[in-house]
């Protein structure tokens, strides 16, 4: 029986692959604008999905401010004429340098960053040749980056105010830590988290623009007034958040095809989804089969994911898995092209453009 899933020119799509179900991706999109409610209090993270097609689908439901983890991807939002990009990420050394020419290739787009010391603000304050708009990087548990909002960051602030070439804007926290399925337990901790936020905005007292959370803590910051949430995994889902955040109603939008290879016993069977196809860093299970979720995975290698199986009998080689990845952020990234699914066929390519650590700056 066809599902949703299913590609009906499959033969025609080698394995691995990834595909992307744009309609599904089109209904999260759609689903966040109605959580969230008025545009302008969400930016989405964009280190999800990596491909211009995507964010154009975001762009043209009205929302026009964007985050992203590297200057390739900042570049690909500024291709397709996003107004405002905040590059969530510390631009040091020669990542300094590219910021300030993408700054001056493409001045139709607002860009901004992230510093969380005054090495950092005085360094870029150097370079400027004029208005380098910085948010102050909030660690508010995550325990990555960031610097405390008790300690220094009002400081750090008004170092900005007092340095040429810098416009200093607002404030990020990403409280990646906070992911407990209970809804009120996640509730709680990023409520505590944001509360430290709130007393340095007020300390600052110019309103300065905030932005916060994942995917995990949307529930929470959604319902906060003149706050920017910053949700990334929502576009594409993958079963990590499909199942340990049962509140969030987002769909499988990008899956990972892969093919039978070897029957290796009557329990044991072998696919072509290697560590170079899906996201490794998790303990298995790594991926999740659809339409196989009896098929446990006990062993990878580069090309080949082995697989434990009640009955090898009943598959053959060639049969064809549709995968769900654990985590489809770092999924995407192991592609060059992605393969759109429209009306249960596949129809085209859209390349993964920013996977790579470089477009044109």
């Amino acid at each position: 029986m066809n599902t949703w899933y299913h590609l009906s020119n499959i033969a025609t799509i080698d394995s691995p692959a990834l595909v992307v179900y744009p309609d599904r991706a089109l209904h999260n999109i759609r689903l966040l604008k109605q959580l969230v409610g008025d545009p302008a209090n969400i930016r989405p993270h964009v280190k999800t999905n990596k491909i211009a097609e995507v964010c154009q689908l975001m762009l043209d439901e009205g929302i026009t401010q964007f985050k992203c983890a590297t200057i390739a991807e900042a570049e690909m939002l500024a291709l397709i004429g996003a107004p405002d990009v905040l590059l969530a990420y510390q631009p040091i050394g020669p990542k300094a340098i590219r910021f300030l020419q993408l700054m001056k290739s493409y001045p139709a787009t607002v860009f901004s960053c992230l510093v969380d010391n005054a090495g950092s603000l005085e360094a870029l304050s150097e370079l400027s040749t004029g208005d380098m708009r910085v948010f102050i990087d909030l660690n508010t548990g995550m325990d990555r980056s960031g610097i405390r909002p008790g300690e220094g960051a009002l400081d750090l602030w008004n170092r900005g105010l007092q340095l040429p070439g810098i416009t200093m804007v607002g404030l990020h926290a990403y409280d990646g830590h906070v992911s407990d399925t209970d809804i009120a337990t996640r509730q709680q901790r990023s409520n505590a988290g944001f509360e430290t936020v709130e007393k340095l905005a007020g300390a600052i007292g110019t309103d300065p623009v905030i932005v916060v959370g994942g995917s995990p803590s949307l529930p929470t910051h959604r319902r906060r007034t003149g706050v920017q949430c910053s949700p990334g995994t929502f576009v594409f889902w993958d079963h990590s958040y499909k199942t340990t955040l049962p509140d969030l109603p987002f769909d499988y939008a990008a899956l990972v095809i892969s093919r039978v290879v070897s029957i290796i016993d009557e329990h044991t069977i072998c696919t072509d989804l290697g560590h170079k196809s899906v996201a490794a860093e998790n303990p298995f299970p790594r991926v999740f089969f659809l339409n196989a979720p009896e098929a446990t995975p006990i062993r990878q290698s580069e090309e080949h994911l082995v697989l434990k199986v009640p009955d090898a009998s009943k598959y053959s080689v060639g049969d064809v898995f549709y995968g769900a990845p654990v985590h489809i952020c770092p999924t995407v990234a192991l592609y060059e092209r992605a393969v759109v699914v429209e009306d249960g066929r596949a129809t085209k390519e859209w390349a993964v453009i920013a996977r790579n650590r470089r477009i044109n700056i």
